[in-house]
């Protein structure tokens, strides 16, 4: 009897050094260390000054991260004359970067909000010969900058612009669902029945939609509305109203994750303020 004790017991204390042990390798991991060594975080910076190689494209404002990967994968990108395929590759202090034979540098971050007008595109550049909204902003820094998302070439209302690869990324991934208001300019009257409809949603051909919220925009012109959307489906408000058939007259974005187009002229543009781009960093807005 003694002796089954004894047993129970040493099985007792080695199950409580086991869960101590547990709990004890457990808190290493939450503090990011393993046994006693370091785990380098993920937005942790190399003590060696080194960085990848996507997120150096980023920064140079070449593109996002995402995109850098499938250009360092198709060979475009060199370093110190080597051609880079391998991604997960680092740039190191002093190391010569070219993207498709040019050499690129760090910039300093620049972010420009644009009232776009009408017959303009959302592109840097058209084979077409059509107007771009870098057209706009010609001389408004050295800096190469971008336009973040799109909007259709009839569309006007504030865009953002940026050399800032990680925001763009943030800021146009599908998941992302960043709140978005237009002023809508139908060809007839809406019907109550049908802004109920858009707000509790209708199918279309990519998938289940709803208005996050629909109303009048005047008090006597029933044909103006204002949408809040948060998806960023292409041609997606446009699509809603054709649905229900209302053709869109006029097209207005006036909000964008947090920032409008108050005091913007059409055509015009300015730089943001700091605690705009803060704000966009956060993510501390709708």
């Amino acid at each position: 009897m003694e002796h089954n004790k004894n047993n129970y017991t040493k099985q007792r204390n080695s199950k409580s050094k086991i869960e101590k042990r547990t709990q004890y390798e457990s808190s290493y991991k939450k503090t990011g260390y393993s046994k006693g060594k370091k785990v380098v975080k993920k937005n942790e910076t190399a003590t060696d000054g080194s960085i990848r190689l996507n997120r150096f494209l980023s920064n140079a404002g070449i593109c996002s991260r995402r995109q850098a990967d499938d250009y360092i994968v198709s060979g475009v990108v060199t370093i110190n004359g080597k051609v880079i395929t391998e991604l997960g590759t680092k740039v190191f202090p002093g190391d010569e970067v070219k993207f498709n034979n040019e050499s690129i540098r760090q910039e300093k971050k620049v972010y420009i909000l644009l009232n776009k007008p009408k017959d303009y595109i959302t592109t840097a550049d058209d084979d077409r010969g059509r107007k771009t909204v870098l057209e706009l902003i010609r001389g408004a820094c050295r800096e190469r900058v971008m336009p973040v998302g799109r909007l259709d070439r009839n569309t006007t209302g504030i865009i953002l612009l940026t050399n800032d690869g990680d925001l763009t990324s943030k800021l146009t991934h599908p998941r992302s669902n960043k709140k978005k208001i237009y002023h809508v300019f139908l060809d007839k009257n809406i019907k109550k029945d049908d802004m109920l409809a858009l707000k509790n949603g209708i199918e279309l051909e990519d998938g289940f939609i709803k208005a996050d919220e629909i109303n009048y925009t005047d008090p006597v012109d029933k044909s103006q509305v204002g949408v809040e959307v948060h998806s960023g489906r292409n041609r997606l408000v446009r699509r809603m109203f054709e649905y229900l058939e209302y053709k869109v007259i006029r097209l207005d974005r006036v909000y964008f994750a947090g920032l409008t187009k108050k005091g913007l002229p059409r055509g015009q543009w300015r730089f943001l303020t700091e605690k705009e781009i803060n704000i966009l960093k956060m993510g501390a807005y709708e």
